[in-house]
């Protein structure tokens, strides 16, 4: 029975977790007048937490998925994650008993979506949003001002982490969505 019990309530945090994705990734899509086809979105943070490359379980997959799914240009900067690691994982079939179709296995075609570059500006550079995935302390010192600059207009910050001052930012003229904020 305890046994049983522990299942249901696992399978309840992964599908928690996955609503949380999914309602990320719809937030980001809805806020860019419902479309991301054709547009850049930088990813800042691939890793599953800061100061480590180990990407098991990260929520980044995910939001890369379903974006890719809605046909967006994806540039990604992690301070630690390699390339070849973060393709192998946007290609993995991954396990799940009922992921909608926008997370289901990239096709190489889609995988082509997707940039990775070793440097938060050059990802950012021409994007239309930005989603910062990981809590990596340099994003919090970045030069947003500059990033602005070199972004899209209306240009778009989701902070999927809550760690940018999001008053400064839409000071510089970002709009701005945090993880905690209601749809």
């Amino acid at each position: 029975m305890a046994c049983q019990r522990w299942q249901t309530t696992g399978k309840q945090v992964i599908k928690i977790n996955d609503y949380q994705k999914s309602r990320f990734v719809n937030r980001v899509v809805s806020s860019m007048f419902n479309t991301v086809a054709n547009k850049k979105i930088a990813v800042l943070g691939f890793a599953f937490k800061k100061d480590t490359g180990d990407t098991r379980e990260t929520p980044a997959i995910d939001v890369c998925k379903g974006l890719l799914g809605d046909k967006a240009k994806i540039s990604i900067y992690d301070p630690q994650v390699t390339e070849d690691q973060i393709q192998r994982d946007l290609a993995m079939n991954k396990f799940d008993w009922d992921h909608p179709l926008h997370l289901q296995p990239m096709s190489p075609t889609a995988v082509k979506q997707v940039t990775v570059t070793w440097d938060a500006y050059e990802a950012t550079k021409d994007a239309h949003g930005v989603c910062i995935l990981t809590e990596w302390d340099e994003f919090k010192n970045l030069d947003y001002a500059k990033i602005y600059e070199g972004m899209q207009k209306p240009a778009f910050v989701f902070d999927g982490r809550n760690i940018v001052d999001s008053e400064k930012l839409r000071e510089i003229g970002f709009i701005v969505y945090s993880h905690w904020q209601a749809t």
